[in-house]
């Protein structure tokens, strides 16, 4: 029989951020980036997985439905006082399981390298923030750290829509609402609960994540309609993101979706997570405030990639942080290595790197 729960307190007495099982293999904990088996256990079996699979559902008849007609389950579970985001899919025909372990404090704003103007946009009365960056790239936790800080300053009513609901806020100079979405949740979809935070009297609204057209159809509509909407995309970089929310929409209806981005959307910040030389994870932030000129690229019939990020670097006294400059930063404050800064960009941006690292090093060193 597995120790579900032991193997439970392992991974928090070592500070993992996720647990994987998947039959076949031990029980493996994502550390710092690396993967590293729980000591002391075995090779999963089938059986195995059926036990942790009934762990998990813990004999909730609606959440095994949707597992056995959609063979995939997003779910939480609470241990101790822990909380867990969980995701069970299969494996020929055998459940796997991957737990995210949400850490009880979330970390201070400013502990996370999230450059202030994002903290200062969020006194913006209405329009869209965006937070992207791929899988483990920090986004919840990003996301988390702005609710709680609005909430410590601001007298607002926010409501967010997750799935699930990962850290739990508790009301201070705000009020907090926070919904689950999904079947059996307070939301059956995203776009529902945005559409519905219309009737809410919410000054401030918080999606989980945006991924389908329905859903970006909804937070530009509250947006437009007075309402600060802050939101995830799962994007690589600023530019992409804008091509990303244009391309949702058909070819006909892009002049207008244009406009209306141009118009609405304030910033983006695109994040990345880097195993830095202490050994603890370092974020790689791209910044982009839209001001005239990037909202003129936006609404441009072809938009331009390389533009935008050219828009970028040359924005950097309104607030845009572009990733060169933020990887070289990080170079020259020695938290990554050369290696590590040039492979995060092109072949072709590798000059400018070198000469962004040069200046930097001139000004320091004044």
């Amino acid at each position: 029989m597995i120790q579900i729960e032991k193997i439970l307190d392992y991974a928090i007495k070592k500070d993992a951020s996720d647990i994987h099982f998947i039959s076949g293999n031990r029980p493996m904990l994502r550390i710092i980036r690396d993967l590293v088996p729980v000591e002391d256990t075995e090779e999963l079996i089938p059986e195995d997985m059926s036990e942790i699979y009934d762990y998990l559902v813990k004999g909730n008849i609606d959440k095994d439905n949707v597992f056995r007609q959609t063979k995939k389950l997003d779910t939480f579970l609470e241990y101790g006082n822990r909380r867990f985001r969980v995701n069970i899919s299969l494996s020929g025909d055998i459940p796997i399981a991957t737990l995210r372990i949400i850490k009880n404090e979330l970390p201070k704003f400013e502990e996370l390298g999230v450059p202030d103007i994002v903290r200062r946009m969020t006194f913006q009365p209405q329009g869209l923030m965006l937070v992207t960056g791929k899988t483990n790239s920090g986004k919840t936790t990003t996301l988390n750290a702005l609710i709680n800080e609005i909430n410590e300053t601001q007298n607002k009513k926010i409501l967010t829509l997750e799935s699930p609901v990962e850290y739990k806020h508790h009301s201070k100079k705000s009020i907090i609402v926070q919904k689950e979405v999904g079947v059996g949740g307070d939301s059956l979809c995203y776009s529902d609960g945005v559409k519905n935070s219309l009737r809410e009297d919410c000054d401030i609204i918080v999606v989980g994540e945006i991924r389908d057209k329905e859903t970006m159809e909804a937070a530009i509509e509250t947006a437009e309609s007075g309402h600060l909407v802050i939101g995830t995309l799962h994007t690589k970089s600023c530019a992409e993101t804008i091509d990303r929310m244009i391309n949702f929409y058909d070819i006909p209806d892009q002049p207008t979706v244009k406009y209306l981005i141009s118009s609405l959307l304030k910033l983006v910040i695109s994040q990345r997570l880097l195993k830095g030389t202490d050994g603890k994870l370092v974020l790689v932030p791209e910044v982009m405030v839209v001001d005239n000129i990037v909202a003129g690229l936006i609404r441009k019939d072809k938009l331009s990639v390389s533009e935008i990020e050219d828009a970028i670097q040359s924005n950097l006294e309104k607030g845009s942080i572009g990733l060169i400059n933020s990887i070289a930063t990080l170079f020259v404050d020695e938290k990554i290595t050369l290696e590590q800064a040039k492979a995060q960009i092109e072949e072709k941006n590798i000059e400018t790197l070198n000469r962004t690292i040069m200046q930097l090093r001139i000004k320091k060193n004044k």
